[in-house]
C-alpha cells in the first residue's frame, strides 16, 4: 500500500541506524510530542535500533492526558444536569475525574454518547430539540477546525440546543514551557498532524531562541527513524533549525482554511495541562460572537476540591521528566482495564504504550 509499506522496507531501516549509529558523537535527548508518535515509536521498537546514546523522551502530545481533572470534572457535572447530552470523543469518556468518571456516570443513567465527527453532535442535537446536546472540544490544532466547523454550522442554522465545553490546546506554548523549565531536550521530534494544520513556521522560535532541533515527522518507522538522523545531524553540527520531514502531508504555511476557521471561532487563553500546569495562551476559548454556544458560558458548572492521585505521576512523565517505569503503580495497581491516571486510559498515552507494546520488564 502506498505510503506503508515503502516506509516500512527492513532494509533502509537498517541502513539508517547504521548511519545513525556512525553519526552519533554525544548524549542527545530527543522528545516527540505528539500522541501518535510515542505509539509509533513503542509498537516499531525504534529504542532498540539505537545507539545508547541517543535517549527518546515522551512530552505532553496526548490530548486526552493533558485535558485538565478540572475539565473532566466540570463534564462529569454537566452530565448529571437534567435534560443534558454529553457528546464525546472515545478516549476522554474513561479519563478518572476526582470522584469518578463519565463512563461510571453513563453506567449510572447518564445519557453520554461516543461519535467519531463534530457533525454528528449536530445530527443529535436538531433530533433531540428537548435535550441540550454539549460536545467536549479537546484535541490540539488538529482537532479543533473540526469544532470551529461545528460551531459555524450551528450559528448558521440557529440550532439553539448545541454547546461547546471547550479544552482545545495549542502546542507552541507548551513546547517552550517545558524549556523554560529547563527540561533536558536537545531536538524536539515535532508533531505531524498539527503541522499538516499549522506549518512549519509556528517552530521557528524554538531553534531562534532556544538553539534547539526541530523535524516535523510522520508516522512510520522510516520516518521516525529518518527523523531522528536529521536531529543527530542538526545537534552534532551545532546547527539547530527547523526541517520537515514529513514533506508529503506538511508544508511551510499550513492548511490555510483550517487555521482561518480556528482563528475566527477561537482565541488563546492560559489553560491548565494536566500534571503540568497553568500555561500562558496555550488554550482556545470561543469567542465572544460565539458565546451562545459556549458551555462555560451558559451552564452553571460546579467543579470542587480538584485533585489528582497523589501516587500518580503522569505529569513528571508529561514533563519527560520520568517514564512509566518510575510509577510505582505502572503495570500493577494502574493497567488499561483498570487506569489509574490519564496517561494510561488513552491510546496515544505513553503509559498505555508502555504497557501495550510490553516496555516495562
Amino acid at each position: 500500500m502506498k505510503f506503508i509499506k515503502e516506509y516500512r522496507d527492513a532494509k533502509i531501516i537498517k541502513d539508517l541506524s547504521e548511519k545513525i549509529k556512525k553519526v552519533s558523537k554525544k548524549e542527545i535527548v530527543l522528545m516527540e510530542v505528539c500522541g501518535g508518535h510515542t505509539m509509533a515509536i513503542h509498537r516499531f521498537g525504534v529504542p532498540s535500533l539505537l545507539p545508547r546514546n541517543i535517549k527518546l523522551i515522551s512530552g505532553p502530545g496526548c490530548p486526552v492526558c493533558v485535558s485538565g481533572i478540572g475539565y473532566v470534572d466540570a463534564a462529569i457535572d454537566l452530565a448529571q444536569q437534567k435534560d443534558v447530552v454529553i457528546i464525546t470523543y472515545g478516549d476522554l469518556i474513561r479519563v478518572p475525574g476526582s470522584k469518578t468518571s463519565l463512563e461510571k456516570e453513563k453506567s449510572k443513567g447518564a445519557d453520554i454518547r461516543v461519535v467519531y465527527s463534530t457533525m454528528e453532535v449536530l445530527e443529535i442535537a436538531e433530533q433531540n430539540p428537548d435535550k441540550k446536546v454539549i460536545f467536549l472540544g479537546i484535541g490540539f490544532e488538529t482537532t479543533a477546525p473540526a469544532t470551529a466547523v461545528a460551531i459555524q454550522k450551528a450559528f448558521g442554522k440557529s440550532i439553539k440546543n448545541f454547546f461547546v465545553l471547550s479544552t482545545h490546546k495549542i502546542m507552541p506554548p507548551v513546547m517552550e514551557a517545558l524549556l523554560n523549565e529547563k527540561v533536558r531536550i536537545d531536538g524536539f521530534i515535532c508533531p505531524g498532524h498539527v503541522s499538516t494544520i499549522t506549518g512549519s513556521r509556528i517552530y521557528n522560535f524554538i531553534p531562534e531562541k532556544y538553539k534547539i532541533a526541530c523535524v516535523i515527522t510522520g508516522f512510520e518507522p522510516i520516518d521516525l527513524m529518518q527523523s531522528i538522523y536529521m536531529l543527530v545531524k542538526q545537534v552534532n553540527e551545532s546547527k539547530p533549525n527547523v526541517e520537515i520531514q514529513y514533506s508529503r502531508a506538511v508544508s511551510i504555511e499550513g492548511n490555510k482554511k483550517a487555521q482561518d476557521l480556528m482563528n475566527e471561532v477561537f482565541e488563546t487563553r492560559p489553560d491548565n495541562w494536566r500534571g503540568i500546569g497553568k500555561i500562558p495562551d496555550s488554550g482556545l476559548k470561543i469567542r465572544s460572537k460565539y458565546a451562545a454556544f459556549d458551555a462555560e458560558k451558559v451552564f452553571n458548572i460546579k467543579v470542587d476540591n480538584v485533585k489528582e492521585h497523589t501516587s500518580c505521576i503522569c505529569g513528571q512523565i508529561l514533563r519527560g521528566q520520568k517514564t512509566p517505569k518510575d510509577c510505582k503503580l505502572f503495570g500493577m495497581v494502574c493497567s488499561p482495564d483498570n487506569p489509574v491516571g490519564a496517561c494510561m486510559v488513552s491510546s496515544e498515552g505513553v503509559c498505555n504504550a508502555f504497557y501495550k507494546y510490553r516496555n516495562y520488564a
